[in-house]
């Protein structure tokens, strides 16, 4: 059984490319998986965008957080096939939306359910990529491998915490914490 988890950043904004309708205009900065059978995580970047698909395909489960939803969209121009009919998906943040009726940050269920939270957001790592390309600082670049590496690592301890205890809980924005029961245990290839 091979779990892979998968978060990636893109290298421009909803804003740079005319709107979220246009995903596939965005480019990769960083991609990264963490697979259950190897035990490690993998980071990849546009040029090994084939390699990252390849990988998605063969996991026996692909979870991430509104992955099914925009990182396929992203990754879209770099293949003909259609990644997620190629791929069997559990996505945590569709799973949610469909029950409680609205989205749900990674960051609301990840700091409800587990105590703690994502280290930077997704503008910050346009940032990252923006120094990076106007100085080829690599650390820039190391930045957004270590950020979606912890967004990955965090996707993953939402997705165990839920599995283990059948539910998990969010922040409603009245501050009140919510717990939404989850069946991810059924939806998990044993």
């Amino acid at each position: 059984m091979n779990i892979v988890y998968f978060d990636l950043e893109t290298r421009r904004s909803a804003a740079e490319v005319g709107g979220w309708h246009e995903t596939g205009k965005m480019g990769v900065s960083v991609a990264v998986t963490y697979s259950t059978a190897a035990g490690a995580y993998h980071i990849y970047t546009e040029d090994q965008a084939g390699e990252l698909i390849a990988e998605l395909q063969g996991a026996d489960l692909v979870v991430g957080y509104n992955h099914v939803g925009f990182d396929y969209g992203v990754l879209q121009p770099f293949t003909f096939w259609d990644i997620k009919e190629i791929t069997r998906n559990l996505d945590l943040c569709t799973y949610l939306s469909e029950r409680i009726g609205h989205r749900l940050k990674l960051d609301s269920v990840a700091t409800a359910s587990l105590g703690h939270s994502k280290t930077a957001d997704g503008i910050q790592a346009l940032k990252w990529w923006a120094e990076y390309e106007k100085t080829g600082n690599v650390e820039k670049l190391m930045e957004i491998a270590r950020y979606c590496c912890y967004d990955v690592k965090v996707t993953m301890a939402v997705h165990r915490f839920g599995m283990k205890n059948g539910f998990v809980r969010y922040d409603d924005k009245n501050g009140d914490i919510i717990t939404q029961p989850v069946d991810w245990d059924r939806l998990t290839p044993a």
